[in-house]
């Protein structure tokens, strides 16, 4: 396949690329930096919140991918990721680009129906707006009619680690293990993210991944 990856150069981003590479996709690597995260992985300098730049760089691709995160400079980043979503979104659809996946947060992961982690006391404050934020962008993506998107919910600890290829994927529902642990490394997510792109398993919709 062929993928245009936004936000290849980050933690997530940078194993997405080396995973789908290594299976013998495609990747086009964009960031604002232009640089490449993996050896031999076509790089470009770019803006997720550019719509017809978005467009003209997935031209012709097969899917689009996001691992884009929001701001982090003590603002409020809900309005501004939400723009860069939307811009996503209409640069992936002028594109004529039938499929786009996320990389998304965990804090609105469900601990029981109709509450959210993030909503849980001790939750940390300091990832309240980054989780609001990517609430914000799951129920925007949930309004969306003639996009394929998959949004893919990490657990609450994502860390560099070792890719195992082992792990649970579920839903809705935030997962943890035998000792109460929800964590997956940024490898194993790599897997699970690519293997979606692969299967197509969850369309218009959210799946998690944790071990």
């Amino acid at each position: 396949m062929k993928l245009v990856l936004f936000g290849a150069t980050g933690m997530v981003g940078s194993r997405i690329a080396t995973e789908a590479s290594a299976r013998g996709h495609q990747v086009l690597a964009v960031s604002r930096s232009g640089q490449s995260p993996v050896p031999g992985v076509t790089a470009t300098a770019a803006d997720a919140t550019d719509p017809e730049k978005v467009a003209q760089l997935a031209l012709g691709a097969d899917a689009v991918a996001s691992a884009c995160v929001p701001p982090r400079d003590g603002s409020d980043p809900r309005g501004p990721f939400l723009a860069l979503n939307e811009a996503l979104v209409a640069g992936v659809r002028a594109a004529g680009v039938g499929r786009l996946l996320v990389v998304g947060g965990a804090g609105g992961l469900e601990v029981a129906p109709g509450q959210a982690l993030s909503d849980q006391p001790g939750f940390p404050e300091a990832y309240l707006p980054e989780a609001h934020a990517h609430r914000d962008v799951l129920a925007y993506y949930r309004t969306l009619d003639l996009l394929d998107w998959t949004y893919v919910s990490p657990a609450a600890e994502i860390a560099p680690g070792t890719r195992t290829g082992r792990f649970r994927v579920g839903g809705d529902q935030f997962m943890t293990d035998d000792q109460g642990r929800s964590f997956i490394s940024a490898e194993d997510y790599a897997v699970a993210f690519v293997d979606e792109l692969e299967q197509h398993g969850h369309p218009r919709g959210r799946m998690s991944v944790a071990y």
